[in-house]
């Protein structure tokens, strides 16, 4: 993205990472890491666990996770619902109705297996800013192990 010394990272857009879980004990904090390392401007960025676990100690890990990442200056938001309607799909959509993220103009979705590159988002976002009749970028994904 092209730097603006007077508008400074407004120049980037807001992206809003979501990441779907259901009782992801052995990768939670492998993927909601890997979404906070991502290299963006943090107040572009919001990261969004969604959390349908109904395991109460792994709540408990996903909550003292985002906390960490919340006291380092990230702006991640953990999400629950009262029911898995629509299993991980239902948990995307209903997290597109929170009220922050009319601010974001793109959505990445990371499942929790997958860990990016850091350089993600420096990577695919230009390619839509710069293509806007392009809707979806997919990238290549290795399983974590």
């Amino acid at each position: 993205m092209p730097e603006d010394i007077e508008l400074g990272h407004e120049t980037y857009p807001m992206v809003l990472v979501q990441i779907p879980m259901y009782n992801e004990k052995e990768v939670l904090q492998l993927s909601i890491g890997a979404a906070c390392r991502l290299i963006w401007p943090l107040e572009r960025l919001i990261v969004q666990v969604l959390d349908d676990s109904t395991n109460q100690t792994i709540k408990g890990l996903v909550n003292t996770e985002c906390a960490k990442w919340e006291s380092q200056g990230v702006n991640i938001k953990c999400e629950r619902r009262d029911n898995r309607n629509g299993y991980k799909a239902g948990a995307l959509k209903q997290g597109m109705k929170h009220n922050y993220v009319k601010l974001c103009s793109y959505v990445v979705i990371f499942d929790t297996d997958f860990q990016p590159e850091p350089d993600y988002l420096q990577r695919s976002v230009p390619f839509l800013v710069h293509n806007p009749e392009v809707a979806l970028v997919q990238a290549r994904w290795r399983f974590s192990t």
